[in-house]
């Protein structure tokens, strides 16, 4: 089975970040190369746009702490936008220090060859949408067939 080049595949975040993700830096539009001699003469830099949905491009960097090398702890996210995506606040975790967990919605991923010298699978994230994550769900608890959810009464 061929399956063809630039393939996106739909994803959800617990896949891609089973650990959640932290948000380093701000989103900022992804621009297109500019070369010194287009500079030189006073060009203006272009936002890229997606090819598939005609949105406008940003980036956001994220830690991954689910990353099993070191290489992979910090992912770039092309966030898909007309306008600017907000991020959710950052939480403060000790005086100074604060981080701003994430969550992405509209994941998709594509295969690509990355690396300079020595290659190696990586991987082209793409999400429609930046929020908070979900915190203090309750966990979902399988049930037999044919067994009945029985709630204690108070």
């Amino acid at each position: 089975m061929a399956v063809p080049y630039g393939t996106r595949f739909e994803a959800s975040f617990d896949q891609v970040f089973p650990m959640g993700a932290l948000m380093v830096g701000a989103v900022a539009p992804d621009m297109e190369y500019m070369s010194n001699e287009d500079k030189a003469r006073g060009k203006q830099a272009k936002q890229k746009v997606d090819e598939r949905t005609g949105k406008r491009q940003w980036k956001v960097v994220v830690t991954d702490p689910s990353a099993e090398k070191e290489r992979d702890a910090s992912v770039t996210v092309t966030l898909l936008a007309d306008v600017q995506p907000v991020p959710p606040q950052a939480v403060q975790v000790m005086p100074g220090v604060e981080v701003r967990p994430v969550a992405f919605e509209g994941l998709t991923v594509e295969p690509r060859v990355m690396g300079d010298r020595f290659k190696y699978q990586g991987f082209t994230i793409r999400a429609t949408g930046i929020a908070a994550p979900q915190t203090g769900a309750a966990p979902k608890r399988e049930s037999k067939p044919g067994q009945a959810d029985q709630k204690s009464a108070a």
